[in-house]
């Protein structure tokens, strides 16, 4: 099993950094190998959600379960899968959806599990390990959303 993170959704650079240096300090830790690009490729996200804003997860799980497609086979694994599926916050079916797309385009088995289960245990074990925990998914639009209230 290897790690790949791939995530221009992630915005501002700086939780993008923090989010990179959680994963590789973790894996480390577990003798993980992890796959990152060293680019922070945040404007592929921007052009292909611009004035798609309602939409943006559906771009979001393809950009990069598709670049994780693409790896596994260029790599030679035998599936793939994603850390999305563990979220309770995530749109699950729509994850699952995308992935079996990509699956069937590359030729490489994306393994579905609804990893939500574990969710409860995973967030013990992170603060119990003092890992950083994310406030929101990710990108500049949920960012919004978390922080920005109407007065």
């Amino acid at each position: 099993m290897t790690g790949y993170f791939y995530n221009p959704n992630i915005h501002p650079y700086l939780e993008y950094q923090k989010r990179l240096a959680t994963l590789l300090g973790y894996a480390a830790g577990e003798a993980l190998p992890v796959v990152s690009d060293v680019a922070y490729p945040m404007e592929i996200f921007l052009r292909r959600v611009q004035f798609q804003e309602e939409d943006r997860c559906r771009h979001c799980y393809d950009l990069r379960l598709r670049c994780t497609a693409e790896k596994a086979k260029g790599e030679n694994y035998e599936a793939f899968t994603t850390t999305l599926l563990y979220s309770r916050y995530q749109k699950h079916e729509l994850i699952k959806e995308t992935g079996e797309r990509m699956a069937d385009e590359y030729g490489v088995p994306f393994l579905y599990h609804d990893f939500r289960e574990g969710w409860r245990e995973g967030v013990e074990t992170s603060k119990r390990l003092g890992l950083y925990r994310q406030p929101y998914c990710g990108c500049l639009y949920s960012e919004k959303e978390r922080y920005w209230r109407r007065k």
